[in-house]
């Protein structure tokens, strides 16, 4: 049986008796993988703490391709995908690219 209670700011001040609870809320790249010779998986950390203590921890992924727009991404990022995508790199994606549309028919 899974019981959920839910607690106002009243409840949750009582249950610390009276402490007043910092909770921070950090979001970080922490991982950048070169996945496929191309793909570019990135992972960003969500991470919440009480009082300087870990609480949770979860995470958000996406992939970046040769031709993905990385003008949004953080610079760490950034300089990771032009290290990557080397014009070799690219000309095989594009390669790949159109291989793939030969088989669909396109």
């Amino acid at each position: 049986m899974l019981a959920v209670v839910l607690l106002d700011a009243s409840c949750i001040k009582h249950l610390h008796k009276g402490k007043n609870m910092a909770l921070t809320e950090k979001i970080e790249i922490d991982r950048i993988e070169i996945v496929q010779d191309w793909n570019i998986q990135v992972r960003q950390a969500t991470i919440i703490e009480r009082d300087g203590e870990f609480v949770s921890r979860t995470f958000h992924r996406w992939v970046l391709t040769p031709d993905s727009d990385i003008s949004d991404q953080e610079q760490k990022v950034k300089d990771i995908c032009n290290a990557a995508w080397t014009p070799e790199v690219r000309q095989a994606y594009e390669t790949f690219k159109a291989e793939q549309a030969n088989k669909l028919g396109a």
